[in-house]
């Protein structure tokens, strides 16, 4: 089952969240999508990242620093230029303990596209290490997902993604024995010569206190992206688009697409898309990010758009690819059950012309889709239980 449909399921009965991320700006009003040029909206990709600095040590906190067990050199599969790669890493718990920040380290910034941490469970960690050991070379392919049944996303980084720290009274949980996959998306596109490789890492901020739990829950809106009005070729028709998606990415790609559609309903072609998500049971959102790849204008999350309980949780009216940074709320936001949230996005398929990544690429109709030449609609939220 692909995250997605995971996720639709959770949110049936209430949304699931994690934590990580950066402090930043509160949400702003609302703005429309700016016309900004590539270079100033910080289109510009993998950007190089000066290594982050540690906030300090909160009392009773201590930091865990985590590696890939060797260097991993990319091979993207089905001719693609994309590798979604996990690796089994072990934190070395004995005894339980609450994860209050995390921060990636990328070792090869010119590749690393971005990287999820998910949680496994004693059993769960079994069935990883089978899995690793009967894969060729290190780690295993995962595209959309850990490839582990329902693994709890507990970390991430995109680029411009720092250590976020929230009431140090929150964290999630890790039992004795759990194990961390780290997946990562290595894209090889605009890359000259060999792509060398990659031994990333990650710094983990635990304590052993029992906290309240914090989950990840993830907003999903579709992306119906036609090609432009001077731009032609075979996978501008979106059938033939969506066929390219699947040989590249398998078939949990296609089935991604599919469910978007049914759970979002019909969307009209066109550079902006929106999801509709009803909440059957309550939780408190602390932060939020958005992703999407380098045809993102703008991203908006809103709860109970429309009505007089309206308000605005994340608005991005300048979305850039290098500084997807997560936003703490001024306040936690309480989410009811009959409560309603929105995801919206805005692409502009005219910056594959302009970006040196994808200017060599041949135009194509933009669906949802796990490459960095594809594109995703997502909000990432932080939350607890209500």
């Amino acid at each position: 089952m692909t995250r997605f449909a995971r996720t639709a399921a959770a949110l049936a009965a209430a949304v699931l969240l994690a934590s990580c991320g950066v402090p930043a700006s509160p949400a702003s009003p609302t703005s429309p999508a700016s016309p900004a040029s590539p270079a100033s909206s910080g289109h510009s990709g993998h950007a190089a990242e000066p290594a982050p600095v540690a906030s300090p040590l909160r009392p009773g906190e201590r930091f865990v620093n985590l590696a890939m067990a060797e260097p991993y050199a990319p091979g993207p599969p089905n001719g693609g230029t994309d590798d979604y790669r996990c690796f089994l890493v072990d934190p070395g718990l004995t005894g339980r303990v609450s994860l209050t920040g995390a921060q990636f380290e990328p070792q090869n910034t010119a590749i690393v596209h971005h990287a999820i941490f998910f949680r496994l469970g004693p059993e769960q960690a079994e069935r990883a290490r089978e899995l690793d050991e009967s894969t060729p070379g290190q780690g295993w392919s995962c595209f959309g997902d850990a490839g582990i049944g329902d693994a709890g996303w507990v970390a991430h980084w995109a680029p411009g993604t720092k250590e976020a720290l929230l009431d140090p009274k929150y964290g999630y949980d890790l039992q004795p024995g759990s194990r961390l996959i780290m997946q990562v998306h290595y894209n090889l596109l605009g890359v000259k010569g060999e792509p060398g490789t990659d031994r990333s890492g990650i710094r983990l901020r635990v304590t052993d206190r029992r906290l309240e739990p914090l989950e990840t829950g993830l907003f999903f809106a579709p992306v119906e992206l036609p090609c432009t009005a001077s731009e032609s070729g075979p996978l501008c028709d979106r059938d033939a688009a969506v066929r390219d998606v699947g040989k590249r990415f398998g078939r949990d790609s296609l089935t991604q697409v599919r469910l978007l559609e049914q759970y979002c309903g019909p969307a009209e072609p066109g550079p902006t898309q929106h999801c509709d998500v009803p909440v059957e049971g309550p939780f408190t959102v602390h932060a939020l990010a958005g992703h999407m790849h380098l045809l993102g204008r703008a991203i908006k999350v809103e709860l109970n758009p429309g009505t007089a309980k309206a308000r605005t949780l994340l608005d991005v009216p300048e979305y850039n690819f290098d500084d997807q940074s997560l936003r703490l709320l001024p306040a936690p936001v309480e989410v009811r059950k009959g409560d309603v949230v929105r995801v919206t996005c805005t692409h502009d398929a005219g910056l594959r012309a302009l970006l040196p990544q994808l200017r060599d690429t041949p135009p194509r109709y933009v669906v949802w889709g796990d490459g960095t030449s594809d594109e995703m609609c997502l909000g990432i939220a932080i939350t607890s239980a209500a």
